[in-house]
């Protein structure tokens, strides 16, 4: 393995965490409806856990409301029952074929909840980032050791790798601070 592999599992790595934290990211509600709320709801479908968006048609309805379809009329009580369950806060409601899922408005309260839980995923997003630099600093050391690289190298490898690290970070808070900006917006 090369200084440039390290580099490149490393970076992979990190675009990995920061593609995680978004998603998670995506998972916590703002005021307004947004399909990607029920992105992570699993449905009952034939005794498999099937995503909500393989067994319905997910729409907005309005600002505050997202618009489920079932593609089988009778997977609607399944997937009601999976939206209550999912512990989100939302009670769907059955109209006809079309279930209705009004999201609450957040209090004050509430929204200062979503923006430490937004916190605390960037900083375990954070957290990941540092475990992958340290990775790639014992394989930078390992290589010095096993004499296939100077120290000037590794030195200049690590380096790199905390370039590296520092942008991602900083990724992450900018991430982080417009999530909390829309969770804050009235």
């Amino acid at each position: 393995m090369s200084t440039a592999d390290i580099k490149k599992n490393a970076q992979d790595r990190m675009n990995k965490s920061l593609e995680t934290l978004k998603g998670d990211l995506a998972k916590v509600r703002t005021g307004r409806a947004h399909t990607g709320i029920l992105d992570h709801v699993m449905v009952d479908y034939y005794g498999n856990p099937t995503p909500i968006n393989q067994v319905a048609n997910l729409t907005l309805v309005d600002a505050r409301t997202i618009g489920v379809t079932p593609f089988e009329k009778k997977m609607g009580a399944a997937i009601e029952k999976a939206i209550r369950e999912a512990d989100l806060g939302l009670n769907p409601a059955a109209q006809g074929d079309l279930i209705r899922v009004p999201t609450p408005t957040l209090t004050e309260e509430r929204r200062k909840e979503m923006v430490k839980l937004c916190k605390s995923e960037a900083e375990d997003g954070k957290i990941a980032v540092r475990n992958i630099r340290r990775d790639a600093n014992e394989s930078l050391k390992k290589l010095v050791k096993d004499k296939a690289i100077s120290e000037d190298e590794e030195r200049r490898a690590s380096d790199e790798v905390q370039k590296l690290t520092d942008k991602f970070i900083a990724d992450i808070d900018k991430i982080v601070a417009e999530k909390e900006k829309e969770v804050l917006t009235v």
